[in-house]
């Protein structure tokens, strides 16, 4: 049997508790626009440079970046994939908040170690985030 309806107090505190959360799922989004902008732009660059014929010695050096490349999709990747998983993660704590206030269960430990996931996650991406860039810059295509 269902308890009864959460009152309008008990459902504005979860949604308090719920508005930090809620801020970080909304900068994920956007910190994942922006590794989806930076990863796009190494692959359009790989597709340019694996357009160069092996014939055109002028710019065939430029396929020297390849690799390079290839190692900064590689930690895109992961970042994106690690901020997926923190905005996943956040997500089910927003419904796990709402679920457990609905049913009066006692929820604090599981949305810690929700949050703590989350945070976790995005931390490894920003660390691959910064790896990433700290190879783009430092090791810049001198060719242009």
């Amino acid at each position: 049997m269902l308890p009864d309806t959460p009152t309008v107090s008990q459902l504005s505190h979860v949604i308090s508790q719920a508005a930090a959360p809620a801020f970080l799922l909304g900068a994920l989004a956007a910190f994942i626009a922006v590794l989806i902008s930076r990863l796009n732009r190494i692959i359009d660059r790989s597709i340019f440079l694996n357009g160069i014929p092996d014939e055109d010695t002028a710019r065939s050096r430029l396929k020297a970046d390849l690799p390079r490349l290839v190692q900064r999709a590689v930690m895109m990747n992961r970042a994106i994939f690690w901020a997926v998983i923190g905005s996943i993660s956040i997500s089910i704590l927003i419904i796990v908040a709402f679920v457990t206030a609905f049913f009066e269960v006692q929820h604090e430990r599981g949305v810690a170690i929700l949050f703590i996931v989350s945070l976790g996650a995005f931390t490894v991406s920003l660390v691959d985030f910064a790896r990433e860039v700290r190879i783009a810059l430092s090791e810049y295509d001198h060719y242009g």
